[in-house]
């Protein structure tokens, strides 16, 4: 069985009612990152961090799954397929998709803020608890904070994601503008040989040493057009 790995960001969800954060009129024009996504935000004023991602939760409670993300879930009858994926949500999850990486963190998991990439400390919350207390502590004594890779933070499992890459059969970009480094670095590391596939309705600036096959189209749609181009390329 080929194994497609797919890198989806912002786009992939934009469609689910999810709210991005750097279109127009997306998170970054109503909250400042440096308040809300960086270490320093968090120590200046915990509890306007903790109720960001309160109402972010509750959110994404009520978005979807689109049919962009059932039909990766559906691509795994044909394919190995792995998603490596810049955003927060649980929404490939949810569609079904069985191996998912987030590069990210995840909007659902809260964490020490001592030590937040300790699994004893990381835990879901469930939908009927979605929200965090001020000044609620983790099991070592510190502040609770969302398990967010926030801005000028390490990204845990990059090191996971590039291994997945550099055994792709076939390469593909949803929703992303490639413009978040490192994850955009990734197709560096795809194979030579392996096609890799870009798509996104707005026009997104490639690598120029890559021969990239450009669906420009939205996530649901532009996803239906890939897996019948990898059909048919497997058929062949």
């Amino acid at each position: 069985m080929k194994k497609l790995v797919v890198l989806s960001g912002a786009g992939m969800s934009a469609e689910s009612g999810f709210s991005t954060f750097r279109d127009a009129g997306g998170l970054w024009e109503r909250y400042p990152v440096e308040k809300v996504a960086t270490p320093e935000g968090w120590q200046a004023d915990p509890d306007l961090v903790t109720d960001f991602y309160n109402g972010l939760r509750r959110q994404l409670v009520e978005a979807r799954p689109n049919r962009g993300h059932e039909i990766l879930a559906e691509m795994e009858a044909d394919f190995d397929v792995t998603v490596i994926t810049q955003n927060v949500d649980d929404l490939h999850e949810r569609a079904g998709s069985s191996h998912v990486i987030h590069l990210h963190g995840e909007l659902m998991k809260v964490c020490s803020s001592r030590d937040p990439d300790n699994p004893f400390f990381i835990r879901t919350l469930p939908p009927d608890h979605l929200e965090v207390a001020h000044g609620e502590r983790a099991g070592d004594g510190s502040l609770l904070r969302p398990w967010i890779v926030w801005f000028g933070e390490a990204v845990p499992r990059l090191a996971d994601a590039a291994a997945e890459v550099e055994q792709a059969d076939a390469f593909a970009i949803i929703g992303s503008s490639l413009n978040v480094y490192p994850a955009a670095g990734l197709v560096r590391y795809v194979p030579e040989g392996a096609p890799v596939f870009l798509i996104d309705p707005k026009e997104v600036k490639v690598p120029a040493n890559r021969d990239i096959r450009v669906i420009r189209d939205v996530a649901s749609t532009g996803t239906a057009e890939l897996r019948r181009q990898l059909l048919a390329m497997q058929s062949l």
